[in-house]
């Protein structure tokens, strides 16, 4: 019999009741359970209900270790029960059975002295769905319940066959929930809940639960067995194997082959430590089962202790000319590199017991370093490796797994010196400015104790765990910028730039080595295609705009493919000649303009120069002054650095501009807009200062900025210039945006020692080191107006007392 759909259940009258707190027991309507008392209070209890109706109120205590629960400290839902019998045990305690009759909340306390007596609320069950989805649930829990009895849920079977006949919804979940072994916190919330069908909608969630948790203990239970024949099985085979062998005579193999790694490790000659810890490892080896997990472990560590190199050298030490012959047939110019190669060839050559130089080559894109790093390799005769850190954000890259992890290896460096088999091979760590950081370590901080000199000779793999000697080594690293590497990694490094190459340079780099390597690539006959030196100008100066020559090989090697299908259609049959002319037939329209200075001189433009990852570019600056209130705009993408840069110059020109008739209230009346072009292209620095204030102080006096000049510095309120970097890349944009006048910062006149004669030719460079300095050059017609550097804090002092 189903009940009927309610709202809210309904309540019987208040009666009042002797209680009897359980400790980890709740007692459902229709369950006889059996009860220990021998606390005072429940003692008193059962003897009030006795002499009464034999009606007590069973309720669950919140913490079954409390020995006198307090009101609090009970629940206040539980189940009226009837005593059926009561017995006194010798030992003073009370054997009681009682029945649960019907569900009841507390409402108040009666009495709490000698035991608790309590107010009830009787409650009556109801259902809230309708009688066919009553009638699914039932169904639900009693084939859910099916698959629950097992053997070892210790369920009578006589108890699980009356569940089967068992209809009402309201006695099936109770009698159920009582013989499942839930936690008191479940079964309490199965006494609360009054809604039938939410009762046994959790009935079927738990025990859904409880099944499926068998199911995965009994699939490890079967794995964990079925290994443990597996590994009886090999154990028993191989004893029998050996007890084969020992009788028809045959040699032990396993034997045999841990006598023949004793001898490897004794002709390897290995440092003291690490034989030490191979013949440790070796011992354990012969007591482990051949077949075994672990020994396959022992036995690759073993192995690589054996592939390592440990004091094998490169022989061949070439003569310094050799050497240099090697470096200038692979590579064009890069001085300052070539002269440290050879001056550690000639430190060899007197001492043979010199450390390998480390080595830090910083510049654009396309400049050659990871080739240099093989050429140098060729040149000192030694072997080469190369090690990719680009995008590397775990230590364990650099200093390997620790042998607790399945599937250990040693880090790249150790992989890499077994791979070259040689103890002084030149080894590249390409793009050491493009690691990271994440939660598994800084392999930047494990290249420390590797690039140190005093460190490395001890150098501590965490897979090998000996000491390891990498003093032999020559480190090369490589890298764009050196924001990207930490200052202590810099500490360790000697630092050579490689600038971008110049026209020239390029010109003579494009002729020697990668015209030939393309035609060669795309299998060209040389007498077939011819390039000239005007056609090669023009693919650098429209078609690139790099400080290296990578893109400037793609086109060549474009113009090959082109020419190659032309020979194989039979569209030509004579040499092809490239010149400039027809470069766009091959390549398309020109991608860049070439010189971008103004073409004539404009009021409010100013031309800086500006250094990237790239080399060096042109900055326009252009400035605008309109009606408005005040305002200053910086537009461009411009860092916070530059922004800021934008802020001082204004202030500076604010501060100067007393001598130009501008009135006193100008400022609050204007608007000045700064923008920098290629909006989309983020630009940042100080030194586009001196810039900055040149295009202010044209857009204020209405006086047009030189097209022939272009300047960078940094400018502070009082007008001084500092020092700047990347002088070269700006001279050398300068040169190719055929500008013929540079200012630069009068500090940057010592760096000028360091660029090439052929740069500077057809540069008038002029060192300045106030702003008045810039004026007088970029404005002379205004410079007499503008006030001198004494006047500035007096003009300005009257300025703000008016």
């Amino acid at each position: 019999m189903f009940f009927n759909k309610k709202e809210e259940s309904t309540s019987s009258p208040i009666c009042v009741l002797p209680v009897l707190p359980l400790r980890d027991v709740v007692v459902f309507p229709g369950m006889v359970v059996p009860l220990f008392v021998g606390r005072d209070r429940s003692v008193k209890a059962l003897e009030a209900a006795m002499r009464d109706d034999k009606t007590i109120f069973l309720v669950s205590q919140k913490d079954a270790q409390q020995t006198n629960p307090e009101p609090d400290e009970i629940f206040h839902f539980g189940t009226v029960g009837n005593i059926i019998q009561m017995l006194k045990l010798p030992d003073g305690t009370i054997k009681v059975f009682v029945e649960g009759k019907k569900r009841a909340r507390i409402v108040r306390f009666v009495q709490t002295d000698t035991f608790f007596s309590v107010e009830l609320e009787l409650l009556d069950d109801y259902a809230d769905c309708p009688d066919y989805e009553m009638q699914a649930l039932v169904r639900g829990v009693k084939n859910t319940f099916a698959d629950y009895v097992t053997p070892e849920k210790k369920i009578p079977q006589e108890f699980a066959g009356s569940v089967g006949t068992v209809n009402d919804p309201g006695r099936l979940s109770d009698m159920i929930a009582g013989q499942l072994a839930f936690n008191i916190q479940e079964k309490q919330y199965l006494i609360e809940c009054l809604s039938v069908n939410r009762r046994m909608e959790r009935l079927v969630e738990v025990m859904q639960s409880e099944i499926e948790i068998a199911e995965i203990e009994n699939r490890i239970k079967d794995r964990v067995k079925k290994q443990m024949e597996k590994t009886q099985k090999e154990y028993y085979l191989n004893e029998q194997m050996r007890a084969i062998q020992k009788e028809m005579g045959e040699k032990d193999d396993i034997r045999s082959e841990i006598a023949e790694l004793e001898d490897q490790i004794t002709k390897k000659n290995m440092p003291e430590e690490a034989e030490k810890k191979a013949r440790k490892e070796i011992r354990k080896l012969k007591y482990m089962a051949p077949m075994s997990a672990e020994a396959t472990v022992v036995r690759n560590y073993i192995d690589w202790f054996l592939a390592l190199p440990w004091n094998t050298l490169s022989e061949s030490t070439p003569s310094i000319d050799e050497a240099q012959a090697v470096l200038d047939e692979d590579h064009y110019g890069l001085k300052e590199v070539k002269e440290r190669i050879l001056e550690y060839i000639a430190v060899q050559t007197l001492t043979q017991d010199t450390k390998g130089p480390i080595l830090c080559l910083v510049g654009p894109p396309g400049v050659g370093k990871t080739s240099l790093a093989k050429s140098v390799a060729r040149a000192t005769g030694r072997q080469f490796v190369r090690i990719s850190l680009g995008g590397v954000r775990d230590e364990a890259e650099i200093r390997g797994h620790r042998r607790t992890y399945i599937g250990a290896l040693p880090g790249k460096i150790i992989q890499s010196m077994k791979k070259v088999d040689t103890i002084n091979p030149v080894m590249l760590l390409d793009e050491v400015d493009k690691m990271s950081t994440d939660f598994r370590g800084d392999p930047s901080a494990a290249l420390l104790e590797v690039l140190d000199p005093e460190q490395n000779h001890s150098f501590n793999d965490h897979y090998l765990d000996v000491d390891y000697n990498l003093s032999r080594v020559m480190f090369i690293t490589t890298a764009n910028t050196l924001h990207g590497i930490p200052l202590p990694l810099q500490d360790r490094m000697e630092m050579i730039r490689l600038p971008g190459y110049l026209e020239p340079e390029k010109l003579r780099i494009a002729d020697r080595f990668l015209i030939p390597k393309q035609i060669k690539a795309n299998g060209l006959d040389p007498s077939l295609i011819k390039f000239s030196q005007k056609a090669t100008l023009r693919m650098m100066r429209r078609y690139t705009r790099e400080a290296g020559v990578r893109n400037l090989e793609r086109q060549i090697a474009k113009v090959c493919r082109k020419v190659a299908r032309q020979i194989v259609t039979g569209i030509v049959e004579t040499p092809i000649i490239v010149d400039s002319s027809n470069v766009p037939q091959f390549l398309g329209v020109p991608k860049f303009r070439y010189g971008v200075k103004e073409d004539q001189r404009r009021v409010g433009i100013a031309t800086g120069l500006a250094w990237t990852e790239t080399g060096g570019e042109l900055l326009i600056v252009e400035t605008v002054i309109m009606p408005g209130t005040g305002k200053l705009i910086v537009t461009g993408k411009l860092g916070e650095v530059m922004q800021e840069s934008a802020q001082a110059a204004l202030s500076y020109v604010r501060s100067r501009t007393f001598g130009i008739a501008l009135g006193e209230e100008f400022f609050n009346k204007v608007d000045i807009h700064i923008h920098v072009p290629e909006g989309a292209t983020p630009k940042d620095g100080p030194s586009a200062g001196i810039t900055i204030t040149s295009a202010l102080m044209s857009a204020l006096s209405k006086k047009p900025f030189p097209n022939d000049l272009a300047m960078t510095g940094e400018i502070t309120l009082r007008g001084r210039i500092l020092p700047i970097g990347g002088l070269k890349e700006k001279l050398l944009a300068a040169k190719r945006g055929l500008v013929s006048r540079v200012l630069i910062p009068k500090e940057n006149e010592k760096d000028l020692r360091e660029v090439s004669k052929n740069v500077r030719k057809g540069l008038e460079i002029t060192t300045v080191d106030h702003m008045d300095d810039v004026l007088n050059i970029v404005f002379p017609d205004i410079s007499n107006t503008v006030l001198p550097k004494q006047q500035i804090e007096s003009e300005t002092a009257r300025h703000l007392e008016q």
